[in-house]
């Protein structure tokens, strides 16, 4: 009776499968933990740059040993040759990049084309001396790695994540926030150096043992994985390197069972974990994000409702979706603003919390404020409040804030209804424009014109505002000694006070 544990057990009997279970393992650990960093500085192009680049190094290496010893397909010659190649091509991308106006990616495309198109050229011109197969040098041959490379693998994976484990810290702060990491000092130009040459390290020990394809593959793919679970990057780094090892076990296992290639298996099997982690992540997955789309309330019909109990209140939940009956999440609407603290429900009638009625404010003042521009602009009567209330959700205090200055500050919109004064002029110890003030505010004076309207004001002084003359074009402040001041719209706004 055949066990169903047989097919699992198989192929750890092969010599060759244990050999590339152990070598795929190393080279997915640290390119899995390399790789967060490297996407985390957008610097994914960077790993296959390198990796193409490495061409030219392996054909140096090779034609080095062949001409001067006569020694054919030396690997110590062309990993060395491989990592000149490397760093040399890290050193051309920063020279362009810093010392001329092109970008970095630019210049990663330049550079490692430039590197890589060297090696085609140096294969071709010596093709009777080299005998390389690009083929295998582009898929590699992960289930016929040689002891040399295991090896070779190994110490650089030692060493690389010893340099990670040392300088995480700084790592940590260079990648997440630059900025912050130059102010207090750190090296962020040697950091960059440091980490390169890490990835350099990194592709050129896996390149000869898995190929150009497969190394790009799980120095991006299982770190992607992990960033779409975790925000730490301590996390990151574990869940990937576990995403790797999974990648090569499970492509191992496929490459023996389908008989196909090892390095397409491998990458084959770390796309499919990444997909199946981009749909189920708990917080950046396609279900989460289509679950909360599904379940988000528009803000515009959130706005309408506020609007609308503001204008009726009270109002029963039926009676608004009358008033709104385009919409089809009302219900659920009313439920959000409710739980959310901007609505109250009593006796079957939706009234405005202190929050909700602080929010209807905004959105009066901005449907009013939008009908005087409407005005302003010479808008048909009839069509002034249809626009205005699709306007009215353009709140934003800067927008806002334009209109009401362009407009002279108005205090009533075109039906003669008062325009709310703005909010944050109603704080204490805010600082504002006397412009901006409606009558009856007492104010302390921050700054005032030196000359002109409103010299006679000064710094400190507590004054009244009073109201507005001449269709409201002129400002009316009552001084300590109780003298009236007369202000234009310019010197109000010269006048900087403090609200009390």
């Amino acid at each position: 009776m055949i066990s169903i544990f047989e097919p699992i057990i198989i192929p750890l009997r092969e010599p060759f499968f244990i050999k590339a279970l152990i070598g795929g393992s190393i080279v997915a650990v640290v390119c899995g933990v390399v790789g967060c960093l490297v996407i985390l500085r957008r610097m994914a192009f960077l790993g296959d740059a390198l990796s193409h680049a490495m061409i030219a190094g392996v054909v140096g290496g090779y034609l080095f040993m062949k001409l001067l010893f006569g020694i054919e397909a030396y690997a110590p010659a062309m990993l060395v040759g491989s990592l000149i190649a490397a760093v040399l091509t890290v050193f051309l991308i920063g020279f362009v990049s810093r010392l001329s106006r092109i970008k970095e990616d630019t210049s990663i495309g330049i550079m490692y084309t430039g590197v890589f198109a060297a090696g085609v050229v140096l294969v071709s011109i010596f093709k009777n001396y080299v005998h390389i197969d690009l083929m295998h040098f582009i898929m590699g041959d992960v289930l016929g790695m040689a002891d040399v490379d295991l090896w070779a693998s190994a110490f650089i994976a030692a060493f690389v994540l010893s340099v990670i484990l040392l300088f995480f810290r700084y790592f940590q702060l260079a990648s997440f926030d630059p900025i912050m990491a130059a102010s207090i000092g750190m090296p962020i130009v040697m950091i960059d150096y440091v980490l390169t040459t890490c990835v350099s390290l990194v592709v050129v020990s896996a390149v000869s043992m898995v190929g150009v394809i497969l190394v790009v593959g799980l120095l991006i793919t299982p770190a992607a994985t992990a960033y779409l679970l975790s925000d730490r990057l301590d996390r990151m780094m574990i869940l990937s390197a576990l995403f790797g090892l999974t990648s090569i076990i499970g492509g191992l296992y496929l490459c023996f069972w389908l008989d196909s290639s090892g390095g397409g298996a491998i990458m084959l099997f770390c796309t499919f974990q990444f997909l199946l982690v981009l749909f189920i992540a708990p917080r950046y997955g396609l279900i989460v994000r289509w679950i909360k789309l599904r379940r988000m309330i528009p803000q515009q019909l959130a706005e309408d409702i506020i609007g609308s109990v503001a204008r009726h209140a009270p109002v029963s939940p039926a009676q608004i979706r009358k008033l709104l009956p385009e919409h089809v999440k009302i219900q659920r609407a009313i439920k959000s603003l409710i739980s959310e603290n901007f609505l109250r429900m009593s006796d079957n009638a939706l009234m405005l919390t202190p929050e909700g009625q602080k929010e209807a404010q905004r959105i009066i003042r901005s449907h009013r404020l939008w009908e005087a521009y409407l005005q302003h602009v010479g808008t048909p009567g009839e069509e002034i409040h249809p626009k205005a209330h699709n306007l009215e959700h353009m709140h934003d205090p800067s927008t806002v804030g334009y209109i009401d200055d362009i407009l002279g500050h108005p205090v009533q919109d075109p039906h003669g209804q008062e325009i709310p004064e703005d909010p944050s002029c109603r704080e204490p110890g805010a600082i504002v424009l006397l412009s901006q003030l409606r009558s009856g505010r007492k104010v302390k004076i921050v700054n005032a014109p030196i000359s002109g309207m409103g010299s006679e004001l000064q710094p400190g002084e507590i004054i009244m505002t009073g109201n507005r003359q001449n269709g409201g074009k002129i400002w009316m402040v009552e001084n300590q000694k109780g003298q009236w001041i007369r202000l234009d719209h310019h010197a109000a706004d010269g006048v900087i006070v403090e609200c009390v």
